[in-house]
């Protein structure tokens, strides 16, 4: 089978031509918007978990059982660096530890689009 059976772009001669933007009207999109959050609305009450990560180590179950209150734990990254945040056990994003109002939370400074991150 050839590539012109597959109707792939030439890309030899180039790559993929630029997509063509559609000209679609504010008053429309917000509509389409209503609409994918009414058809959304199912799954707004289903439950889901969130993990924000700020570190990992691998430690013998020895060590493990020595530990006490005060003891430290070195963790896998260094001061500031960005912390890793899973929904359902999936790579979402990653983030910053901030306080709010004497409570720990997180911001989002990234967005995952690909989970293999």
């Amino acid at each position: 089978m050839s590539t012109n059976d597959l109707n792939l772009p030439d890309l030899a001669q180039g790559g993929l031509a630029a997509p063509r933007k559609a000209s679609i009207p504010a008053s429309d999109m917000f509509d389409a918007r209503d609409k994918i959050a009414s058809d959304l609305k199912p799954v707004f009450d289903v439950p889901v978990s969130v993990q924000a990560v700020i570190g990992r180590t691998t430690i013998e179950v020895s060590k493990l059982l020595e530990l006490t209150e005060g003891s430290v734990l070195e963790l896998d990254r260094r001061v500031g660096e960005a912390i890793d945040i899973y929904v359902n056990s999936r790579l979402v994003a990653r983030g910053e530890v901030v306080v709010v109002d004497d409570r720990l939370g997180v911001t989002m400074t990234e967005i995952i689009k690909n989970s293999d991150g």
